[in-house]
């Protein structure tokens, strides 16, 4: 065998395992896809059987921070001027003194978000700390910790149908991962399980994804400098024109 021809085995043997190193790396990212998938789906079904239970969100939210999904997310949030700014300096995560809101007309945003907090029984600093430092930390914190508010400005009750609703909006705007699979999570189960409820259900997640496209992106609002603005000038900012208030999934049902 001659030189050129050991040069040419060489390289023969060397592009081989290259290729066999590339389809190895591929099998463990479409393995680490599917474990990922996997651990999604089963924390699906723990919020169905924890009925909304906050840890198994948060333990859902969480399972999206490092994936091609938040990836996707965060890449339409920075594309909404409102929402790259707000990302690009970290907008401190949301304070709501609930007391002070009390105090403020009763139809301004403050008062409203602070009389569906106290009637829920809800604490206002429910959700999980989580660190900011990560784009994808500091938006899902973000999304977290004002999705009160959008209940309140888009109108939705707090009931299964009222939920689906509301979380079907972030899921339109943005793509925020764990807000899809719940949504779509939440019309399958009732399909399945409760199907002469599922009109109901299905027309919730229908109004929140009609919302979603016809108003400005709600994650990407600055809620803590309008408490005393009414809720009406709100959604007239923002344009909410048909809140789901008056529905059978709405708040004042």
């Amino acid at each position: 065998m001659t030189a050129a021809d050991l040069a040419i085995t060489s390289n023969g043997l060397r592009w081989l395992w290259l290729a066999q190193q590339q389809q190895a790396l591929a099998v463990m990212a479409r393995f680490k896809t599917l474990l990922q998938t996997l651990k999604q789906a089963r924390l699906v079904v723990e919020v169905g059987r924890q009925k909304g239970e906050l840890s198994s969100v948060a333990d859902l939210v969480d399972s999206f921070l490092d994936t091609p999904q938040m990836e996707a997310c965060l890449k339409r949030f920075r594309a909404d001027p409102d929402g790259g700014a707000l990302l690009e300096e970290r907008y401190p995560p949301l304070q709501p003194d609930l007391e002070q809101m009390q105090q403020l007309p009763t139809d301004s945003l403050g008062f409203q978000y602070a009389r569906l907090i106290l009637e829920q029984g809800y604490d206002p600093d429910f959700f999980r700390p989580r660190p900011v430092e990560s784009d994808a930390q500091w938006l899902t914190q973000r999304v977290a910790t004002t999705h009160d508010i959008h209940h309140v400005v888009a109108g939705f009750c707090t009931r299964p149908e009222g939920e689906a609703g509301v979380l079907a909006i972030t899921a339109m705007q943005i793509g925020f991962p764990a807000y899809i699979s719940l949504t779509n999570a939440a019309a399958i189960s009732r399909f399945r399980l409760q199907p002469e409820s599922f009109g109901e259900m299905s027309q919730a997640i229908s109004h929140g994804i009609s919302l979603g496209f016809g108003a400005k992106t709600l994650a990407a609002m600055r809620w803590e400098d309008g408490w005393d603005k009414p809720l009406a000038q709100w959604r007239q900012e923002l344009g909410i024109g048909h809140p789901a208030n008056p529905f059978a999934y709405g708040l004042d049902q």
